[in-house]
């Protein structure tokens, strides 16, 4: 286990940073983890970028910030992921090598693989194929993290991990419909339509596309491990390995919310790659696993919806 001094944790206040924050304090007790968020450091500024490692001066990062949102937020806006998903990566990086940290780990999404990439998706696939159209802006941009991880090996020895969680779900999910990823937005729609006793709810697609889903807090646990263990810019599927139809999720999610109504399929919008798996050999091999069952992974998450509701913490 590496001694760190001090964690510095970028985008710690988001959706994957109310995971891993926590995890990263129970693994690392000795060490002072550092969260951060859009409020206290800029990173579209690079001036404010190298504040913060000046002020923190930390000896590991955990890069988590980033531009994200569901596929029709992406559709509609890929200059905005792309540039600054990139800005954002480039500058943060660049400034943790400059000021000597031991490790920095970051996070892209599945998205980045090839949309013609053949289920199970495994790492070597990464650079066979441009992405799928709808959201390329952001996961090129992700995707170039993986080139700087290995040119800076290459050319400076400098130590950077870079992992690639599966359709993570879980507590603290946006949940804004114009920006929400499927679990959310189907978790939303049907608890709406039963408070607003609607007979049916429109669900986006047609529901055929298979996806592999990892609930966040299986993702959240297994950080403290890669940054205390691998030293390596070979990236890593974070995921079930398992498959489910977008149909089939939202039967679960009319159970779990019991919702007594029906669900039309609008294929009008777009399904996205028909199916998307992730090999998850490669983290086996490290003896890791994300093990959450769907059910109750999703039960998780709405009851902590309701609550969050109520209270106004949930993204809306």
């Amino acid at each position: 286990m590496n001694n760190y001094r001090r964690i510095l944790v970028t985008g710690a206040h988001g959706f994957l940073g109310h995971h891993i924050v926590p995890q990263l304090s129970r693994v690392f007790s000795c060490a002072e983890i550092v969260p951060v968020g859009s409020k206290e450091y800029n990173l579209m500024d690079r001036v404010s970028v190298k504040k913060m490692f000046s002020d923190i001066q930390p000896d590991a990062v955990v890069h988590l910030a980033a531009k994200s949102g569901g596929i029709l937020d992406n559709r509609s806006y890929p200059a905005d992921y792309f540039y600054d998903n990139l800005t954002i990566n480039l500058a943060v990086f660049d400034e943790a090598f400059k000021s000597k940290v031991s490790k920095f780990l970051s996070l892209m999404g599945g998205c980045s693989y090839p949309a013609n990439a053949s289920s199970p998706i495994d790492e070597s696939q990464m650079w066979q194929g441009f992405p799928q159209a709808e959201s390329a802006g952001y996961s090129v941009a992700k995707k170039v993290m993986l080139v700087q991880s290995w040119a800076y090996r290459k050319q400076h020895g400098f130590n950077s991990v870079i992992l690639i969680p599966g359709n993570v779900y879980g507590e603290w999910d946006n949940f804004n419909l114009e920006q929400a990823h499927v679990i959310p937005a189907l978790l939303r729609r049907f608890i709406d339509a039963q408070q607003n006793g609607q007979t049916e709810i429109v669900a986006f697609g047609s529901g055929h596309p298979t996806r592999d889903f990892v609930y966040a807090g299986d993702v959240a646990k297994t950080i403290p491990w890669f940054l205390a263990n691998y030293d390596s810019s070979d990236p890593v599927n974070i995921s079930t390995g398992s498959k489910i139809s977008i149909r089939e999720l939202a039967e679960i999610i009319k159970r779990i919310t019991d919702f007594k109504g029906g669900i039309v399929w609008d294929a009008s919008h777009p399904d996205g790659q028909m199916n998307k798996i992730y090999d998850v050999s490669r983290l086996n091999h490290l003896g890791l696993s994300c093990s959450t069952p769907i059910h109750q992974g999703l039960l998780t998450t709405l009851q902590w919806f309701r609550k969050a509701r109520e209270t106004g913490e949930v993204r809306l």
